[in-house]
């Protein structure tokens, strides 16, 4: 255990946050997506569901303020302009987690798969409720 870090975030995971450089990809995805087959680095977080995940990881990494959308999701299938309860959910997280509104982007499926096998790193977790995924893009934490 450390100071300050959320127990959730394990040596593995804390690694992969520290290592990543700005710019870089990282991906959260519910228990349905093909995470061990998309992923360059995998950390696996059993039990635990993408909000709860989401919260842990925004309390260590900044997101993107270079880019117009520094999230992304994984559009609803045959209804892209849906947003799943758990999509909302992400994107309130994310906002509290930045103290400020965040623009997103809906991507379609399999342009989205497709993003997280070029990302850094693919956080799995058990969200059992569909469209449970989120890409965040690393930011930078400026001099004081």
């Amino acid at each position: 255990m450390l100071k300050g870090i959320d127990p959730l975030v394990g040596p593995d995971l804390l690694h992969i946050l520290r290592a990543m450089g700005h710019g870089d990809d990282l991906i959260i995805v519910d228990a349905n997506y093909p995470a061990t087959a998309s992923a360059k680095r995998l950390v696996r977080l059993d039990g635990v569901d993408a909000p709860r995940a989401l919260q842990a990881i925004l309390s260590l990494l900044p997101l993107d303020d270079f880019v117009e959308a520094p999230i992304a999701f994984m559009a609803v299938v045959d209804d892209p302009h849906a947003v799943p309860a758990v999509t909302r959910e992400l994107h309130e997280i994310a906002e509290a987690a930045e103290q400020k509104p965040l623009k997103a982007e809906w991507i379609d499926r399999f342009a989205f798969y497709e993003r997280a096998r070029q990302g850094f790193a693919i956080v799995a977790t058990s969200e059992r409720r569909l469209y449970g995924n989120v890409i965040l893009k690393k930011g930078v934490i400026r001099p004081a």
